[in-house]
């Protein structure tokens, strides 16, 4: 990719990959405080190449490669924060985040709060997850509700280009821990992508990406793609869904999702991940709890309870798809 000057304003035609890329470039620019570090992001450019040409402008001493030593590097990070600089550390995968488990729940979300608030950890966490690539079970999951117990975490979860800009930016510039989810499956999405520093997401914020009157689908990730597209097919019988994005898991936004759910009185949730412990069954349990009243029962369209195969037949049937989004749009209009 062609490196984009950052102007205030500028609309550029990026993919989801190039997106990254560029809030990366943008922060290490805007911030030299900013530095990153990972397997393989130097020379090699990442694992997935959104770090491709940021060592040959900003040095060695701003984009680190790392050994293979996840929580090791992840607390370095931490020791970087806490003297003042910005960190944004890559885990390749997604499926690796629990190696890093005890520098990133254990002490990063809890450094403020222990110290009384003299200290923050201005740490941003990046991993890619997902399946639909082949990876196997072992590195193929979103793994974006895992840390969801740790109050001291925010996390982001970009479905599209515009959205993996403007989630990465706002949490480099954060003064608290932010992990970031990306989705290995939308590195090639593109889509136009306002660069600079006039519009940046608040924190915990969703955004209404179609408004409708007939049913609230919320979703995150890849599964925010796949709603926009079954909300186009002509086979839903004229049904009119409104779409929400997510976009951050911790904090969930729960006053826009009740907004919807008041208006068109059902819900569907959709997410790349078992129902049980993810933010779907903590979304739908808040509302019920807040006494929210539903026209149909509401749906939860999740991953079945198996591990992710290698097999490319078994794995397309596992993610959420397009059929099972559609069959629970047209349950959810059933009395």
């Amino acid at each position: 990719m062609s490196s984009q000057s950052n102007q205030e304003g500028q609309v550029v035609e990026l993919t989801y990959r190039e997106s990254i890329r560029a809030a990366l470039e943008d922060s290490l620019e805007e911030d030299h405080d900013v530095v990153l570090l990972g397997e393989d992001i130097a020379a090699a450019g990442g694992p997935f190449k959104t770090t491709d040409g940021l060592l040959d402008k900003f040095g060695e001493n701003r984009v680190i490669d790392t050994p293979i030593a996840e929580n090791g590097f992840a607390g370095i990070a931490l020791g970087m924060a806490m003297t003042g600089l910005r960190p944004v550390v890559e885990i390749m995968f997604s499926d690796f985040l629990p190696v890093a488990y005890d520098s990133i729940a254990m002490q990063m979300s809890r450094l403020r709060f222990m110290s009384g608030g003299q200290t923050s950890a201005p740490v941003t966490v990046r991993s890619s997850g997902g399946a639909g690539g082949r990876f196997g079970a072992q590195t193929s999951s979103t793994g974006e509700s895992w840390f969801l117990q740790f109050y001291g975490l925010q996390i982001a979860v970009p479905s599209s280009p515009q959205s993996a800009y403007g989630l990465l930016r706002t949490a480099i510039r954060e003064n608290n821990p932010v992990v970031v989810f990306e989705h290995k499956a939308l590195h090639s999405l593109k889509g136009p992508v306002a660069r600079g520093d006039s519009d940046l997401p608040e924190i915990g914020k969703a955004e209404t990406l179609r408004s409708g009157s007939d049913v609230t689908l919320v979703g995150s990730l890849l599964m925010v793609q796949r709603a926009l597209e079954v909300a186009d097919d002509p086979e839903i019988g004229g049904i009119d869904p409104e779409i929400i994005d997510i976009r951050w898991v911790r904090p969930l936004d729960l006053s826009t999702i009740r907004k919807s759910v008041e208006k068109t009185g059902r819900l569907v949730i959709v997410e790349e991940q078992y129902h049980d412990g993810g933010w779907g069954a903590s979304v739908l349990s808040r509302l019920i709890l807040d006494g929210t009243t539903f026209s149909t029962p509401p749906i939860c369209v999740s991953m079945p309870e198996i591990l992710i195969s290698h097999s490319p037949v078994i794995e397309d049937a596992t993610i959420p798809n397009h059929e099972r989004i559609k069959d629970a749009l047209i349950r959810s209009m059933e009395a």
